[in-house]
């Protein structure tokens, strides 16, 4: 058969329309479902967490739970209590402790207000980033977190302080340094244990999703990925809620299950007496009032409504603010920025104070963290062992300069 130009270019552009409707058609099925449950856009959620009779919803359901079942279990992580059904499903997992950014153009993020911990710094150039623990605030939905992004050494060290969580982020700092986050998690041996770099997993647990927001966003500002794809990926590497083991010298440790080896910080079952502290503010630098943070405590809720850059900070997912139940201002050194890429370094081991504030009180405490593994605890100033509320606790970690009024 003989082929003419013209028969030529109808035929290229007959396979150029089929190849683009099959590559739609692939990025749309995964990117829209997990599981083969429907996830559309944004959630609004009734009394018992179940989301209203609304058609979009970010939130895809995993657990048939029943209203009326106790909340009698207390997660480890914040002692937020949740039923044995939710409970029964997180003690087959470790947490996740995922990377997630704050630039201007990337909010609101997808996700912060259902973490049971999150730990805020500096990135670089006066713009923080946030590491959100995610454990049992997430059995209940198949949650999207975005946007994700790259690692950096002091989130590394305040991570390894909650027993082998599972760190997801998307590549990291890598100049030779003491800044080499990269480096480090290659030291530390993650890669065999809990590295969840996106770099080594991709499509479609990792998506570009360049439609998450109302508007066009630059690239870097777009990688989402779900609680239950990340831990269907690190299942299939056999990284569940047992440690694995490892050898050091003639020594093999592990092996163990991570709720046997975490020691969770202790929880009050009563708020006692509310304070007066009714409001929160402080900048990571000065000046940067596009990062500046505020909490305004609600008593009827007795939690802190948390605003950014002025404006209420709102979580995507459920298009509601997020709350804290605790809310911690670590001063530590900080030094920098220490390279051509302005990155910055934290002080994570040794002791130092901190500014607690829970049920409308101010507290003057101090912190400290013995070695990278060891845990992170609080105490007052008789050196007593903070007891926290119930709920999202929130650790921002600035310089010992900070002016934190209130």
């Amino acid at each position: 058969m003989k082929f003419t130009s013209k028969k030529i270019l109808i035929m290229t552009l007959m396979i150029y329309v089929l190849s683009s409707v099959l590559s739609y058609s692939t990025f749309s099925y995964f990117l829209g479902s997990s599981d083969g449950n429907k996830m559309t856009d944004n959630a609004v959620l009734n009394e018992d967490g179940t989301p209203a009779n609304k058609v979009d919803t970010l939130l895809t359901a995993l657990l048939e739970i029943d209203p009326s079942e106790a909340k009698t279990e207390a997660c480890p992580l914040n002692g937020k209590l949740f039923t044995k059904q939710e409970k029964d499903a997180w003690e087959m997992k470790r947490p996740l402790a995922i990377m997630i950014e704050n630039s201007v153009d990337a909010r609101p993020q997808s996700g912060l207000g259902d973490a049971d911990i999150v730990f805020e710094a500096m990135a670089e150039g006066g713009v923080t980033r946030f590491m959100g623990l995610f454990y049992c605030g997430v059995q209940r939905y198949n949650t999207i977190i975005a946007p994700v992004r790259s690692a950096r050494t002091y989130f590394v060290e305040y991570a390894s302080g909650f027993n082998y969580p599972l760190y997801v982020h998307v590549g990291g700092a890598n100049i030779p340094g003491p800044a080499n986050a990269l480096g480090q998690i290659a030291d530390y041996g993650w890669s065999l244990e809990n590295d969840l770099n996106q770099f080594s997993i991709g499509f479609p647990t990792f998506v570009r999703n360049n439609d998450r927001l109302d508007r066009e966003v630059a690239t870097e500002h777009t990688m989402q990925a779900t609680t239950e794809d990340l831990w269907r990926v690190a299942a299939k590497r056999d990284w569940t809620n047992i440690a694995p083991k490892r050898k050091y010298g003639r020594t093999t440790i592990g092996g163990d299950d991570w709720k046997d080896t975490y020691k969770s910080w202790s929880f009050q079952d009563e708020a006692g007496v509310i304070g007066a502290t009714t409001n929160i503010k402080y900048e990571f630098w000065n000046g940067f009032s596009d990062f500046g943070v505020e909490w305004q405590y609600d008593k009827d809720s007795n939690s802190y409504n948390r605003l950014m850059a002025g404006a209420p900070h709102i979580d995507l997912n459920i298009e509601e603010q997020i709350k804290a139940s605790n809310v911690i201002v670590l001063l530590t050194a900080e030094k920098g920025p220490i390279d051509e890429l302005r990155h910055m370094l934290y002080t994570t081991i040794g002791k130092g104070n901190a500014l607690i504030f829970k049920n409308g009180d101010a507290i003057k405490a101090t912190w400290s963290k013995a070695t990278r593994e060891s845990e992170l605890k609080f105490f007052d100033r008789k050196g007593d062992e903070i007891e926290f509320a119930r709920g999202l606790t929130w650790i921002s970690v600035v310089d010992l300069s900070t002016k934190v009024t209130y």
